[in-house]
Parts: C-alpha cells; sequence; structure tokens
C-alpha cells in the first residue's frame, strides 16, 4: 500500500505550519555554501505545497524568514530576497494549476521594494483561487505580531471602539496577522531541533508538534505524509479526559 493511501481523510488537519530548518546544515554537509541550501529548499518546498493540496489540507503556513533572520550576513540575506523573487515567479503556475490562494504574514514593509511587489502580484493572481490558502510568514516574528495585536486593541479602547471588558480570545484572533486563518493542528519542524522559534506562538497553544531529524532540502511528499499519520494517530483532548472524548 502507498503511504499516502494511509492517510484517513476525514481527520486532516485544517491547518499545518512548518518551520523549515536545516538549509545551511544541508549545505555544509555537501561542502557548499549555505546559500545553495536554500536553493536547494526551495524544491522541498513545491513537495509540501503540491503534497497538501493533493490531500486536500486547506491550509499550509510556511516560516520562510524570521525578524531575527535580518541579522545573518548580509550577503545571505540578499540571496534569500533574490531567491524570494525568483522563486515567486517559478511557483505561480504551481499556484494557479492546484487551485491555491497567496497569503503572507509578518512585516512585509521590511522586505526590498523589489520582493514586496513580486509578492503583491502573485497574492493578487491567485486571490481568486479556493482549494487551499498557502501563507509565508516573512519578516516575521510572533512576539512582534503580539505586540501590534495588543496595540491595535489599545488603540481602539483609547477611541472608546471597544471596551476593556470586552477583550476576549475572539478580538485577539481577530487582530492578529492570521485572523483569516484557524488555529494551528499540526506544527513540523525539520532537522532535528526542538524548539518554536518564535514562531505562531498564539496559534499553536493546542497544536500536536511534530519534529524530524530530516534536514529541510531533504523533506519529500513522504515525510510530510508520514508526519499527518503520526498527527492521526494522536489523541487530542484540548483539556479533556480520553474518557470524556469516547
Amino acid at each position: 500500500m502507498n503511504i499516502k493511501d494511509q492517510v484517513n481523510t476525514e481527520k486532516l488537519p485544517q491547518h499545518i505550519a512548518i518551520i523549515m530548518d536545516g538549509n545551511g546544515r544541508w549545505a555544509k554537509q555537501q561542502g557548499l555554501l549555505r546559500v545553495v541550501g536554500h536553493e536547494k529548499g526551495t524544491f522541498a518546498v513545491r513537495e509540501s505545497v503540491e503534497s497538501c493540496a493533493e490531500l486536500g489540507v486547506k491550509n499550509l503556513t510556511l516560516f520562510a524568514f524570521s525578524t531575527e533572520n535580518w541579522n545573518r550576513p548580509k550577503i545571505e540575506v540578499r540571496t534569500l530576497m533574490k531567491l524570494l523573487v525568483s522563486s515567486l515567479k517559478k511557483e505561480i503556475k504551481t499556484l494557479m494549476d492546484n487551485n491555491i490562494k497567496l497569503s503572507a504574514i509578518g512585516c512585509l514593509n521590511n522586505l526590498p521594494e523589489k520582493a514586496q511587489k513580486e509578492l503583491q502580484e502573485v497574492i493578487d493572481k491567485t486571490a481568486n483561487n479556493s482549494h487551499m490558502t498557502l501563507t509565508l510568514a516573512l519578516s516575521y516574528g510572533s512576539r512582534e505580531e503580539l505586540l501590534t495585536c495588543i496595540k491595535k486593541i489599545g488603540e481602539k479602547i483609547k477611541k472608546g471602539e471597544v471596551a476593556i471588558e470586552a477583550i476576549d480570545e475572539n478580538l485577539v484572533q481577530q487582530n492578529l496577522y492570521t485572523h483569516n486563518l484557524p488555529d494551528v493542528d499540526l506544527l513540523i519542524r525539520t532537522s532535528g531541533e526542538q524548539r518554536i522559534s518564535n514562531f505562531l506562538l498564539w496559534q499553536i497553544a493546542y497544536a500536536e508538534l511534530y519534529f524530524t531529524k530530516i534536514l529541510w532540502p531533504d523533506f519529500r511528499k513522504e515525510h510530510l505524509v508520514e508526519a499527518i499519520l503520526n498527527y492521526q494517530n494522536r489523541e487530542r483532548r484540548f483539556g479533556k479526559t480520553s474518557e470524556q472524548l469516547s
């Protein structure tokens, strides 16, 4: 039996988020420059996007570039930005063929003007696609997102639009970058590291965490399916007991 045939399409995670880690280490193992690892990682992106679309996953969010990544060597940052632009141009056909809508979250104004322009063009071209939403987290940090959310709510209170007593989880959700996305069901991190790295801290409150030693450039469809199968074998209790669920 094909491993993909083992997936229960009735119990798919509705939102998968991936911390794409290990590009630099993959390159180092090959005796190559770090940027080559990032280039090879674009193939893993395509594999994951296509696999999610084929299985019927509705939302996929990829941690592409963090607010902290701006502190990396300038040549690596420049290469990553160029790679972002070229990848967006190359992948437009994949997005259209698979009826995938592109979205982006983060401090997008910090991106180079060319990257912002290309990103917006692809977002506009795919706006009416409805099979799946692919969200790129770019210049993204969860603490920054939460601070922005708090400031937005604070401004509304200051203007008298919202009472302090009205602050609840729904109001917070409405003011996050991900206000149009459901909470994350499955968070995957490659490369063997077991930390969250300031990614979607609010949204992963009840996510199942899956860590794999596979480096991101080597991540393929079968690895994504393995993560989903692992997810489907877990009991998601959301604070309840097993007896209550049964």
